[in-house]
């Protein structure tokens, strides 16, 4: 059964199923839509929470094993399976299809990936489990959609913002959630439920190093490597959580990638700038961009970040923003060497 990501609490209100299907191309919606799981599965004693993620040599065993194991307290289990923008290969496919024939209750199964099209909502794994289960696609919001969620958002953190600041703020974040999220809970620490204008809204984003994790997609948009690493020096020194980071490269590297299949296939480029959302003074950068990166280089890049998400996840990088320079700089040439997973420093060796 199908239900959008704003209507899933209701749903949840109402019970839970066994299995949950959360995909799209935002994170925000999908991260908060699995920690709105999680929370109320927790509720109802599902305490254990069980990590995989679709890598090179997954145990598709193991994830089965996982479900049918009763554990040593009887405690009720959440198993999270993130498919890493990849399709179950058939071994894959026919433990899922397992799984929705022998429903375990006191296991809660959630599947996350990258936006599921037809062809994904055909096959008969997914049908299997949206059968028992619910679909729920977390899709990049725009327009009235987004002016929406920023309306509902303000509400719910009681933050009072005149329609210019609105604006503006929809217009500083480009449409991220989580950048326009953290934005609004500051807000409410500063000024509580007081009325703010435009002119405070853009002085407290201009106190803020001038919104660096957003001029980070100019420097991958040009290649700029020394431009890169200094944003990068300043987002870690400045504390920014590493999730914000990665989804502004995910974002740019999955638009890149969307962009130049279209090209490949004879796409004129015009339509392409309009369909993605590329504002005219970001469609030289673009195109440079698009130029300079193949295909095979960008899905080089959003594999990374997959490895990168399912280490940070499971606590197995010491240093964060040394493997998000790495991924970062593939944006300019191609890097022919591992990510570091060892080091000791989480901050940057400063260029000049």
């Amino acid at each position: 059964m199908r239900c959008y990501a704003n209507q899933l609490a209701g749903q949840l209100s109402k019970g839970l199923h066994p299995f949950y299907l959360v995909f799209g191309e935002e994170p925000f919606q999908e991260g908060n839509c699995v920690l709105n799981i999680r929370q109320v599965a927790k509720k109802q004693g599902f305490d254990e929470v069980i990590k995989f993620a679709l890598l090179p040599g997954f145990d598709w065993q193991e994830l089965i094993a996982q479900y049918n194991s009763m554990s040593l307290f009887s405690a009720r289990t959440i198993i999270e399976l993130d498919l890493n923008q990849q399709k179950p290969p058939t071994q894959g496919v026919n433990i899922l299809k397992e799984l929705a024939a022998n429903i375990n209750p006191d296991v809660i199964l959630i599947i996350k990936g990258a936006k599921a099209g037809q062809d994904i909502q055909r096959s008969a794994w997914f049908k299997a489990l949206d059968k028992q289960g619910l679909f729920v696609p977390c899709y990049a919001l725009t327009g009235y959609h987004l002016e929406r969620w920023l309306d509902d958002e303000c509400k719910r953190l009681k933050v009072n913002l005149k329609s210019d600041a609105k604006r503006s703020l929809l217009l500083a974040t480009e449409g991220n959630l989580l950048a326009t999220y953290q934005e609004l809970e500051k807000l409410s620490l500063l000024y509580k439920d007081a009325l703010i204008d435009q002119q405070q809204l853009m002085s407290g984003l201009l106190n803020q190093a001038k919104f660096d994790i957003f001029d980070l997609n100019d420097g991958l948009l040009k290649g700029n490597a020394k431009y890169i690493v200094k944003i990068l020096n300043k987002l870690a020194t400045d504390n920014v959580e590493p999730t914000s980071v990665a989804w502004t490269i995910q974002n740019q590297a999955q638009t890149l990638l969307a962009m130049k299949r279209a090209l490949v296939q004879g796409l004129a480029i015009a339509p392409l700038f309009k369909q993605h959302n590329i504002w005219k003074n970001q469609q030289q950068s673009t195109q440079q961009a698009l130029d300079r990166l193949t295909i095979a280089q960008l899905e080089h890049i959003i594999s990374l970040l997959a490895q990168f998400d399912s280490a940070f996840k499971s606590n197995g990088l010491s240093a964060p923003f040394q493997g998000l320079a790495h991924i970062a700089l593939s944006f300019c040439q191609p890097i022919n060497f591992p990510m570091p997973f060892a080091d000791s420093s989480n901050q940057l060796g400063t260029q000049h």
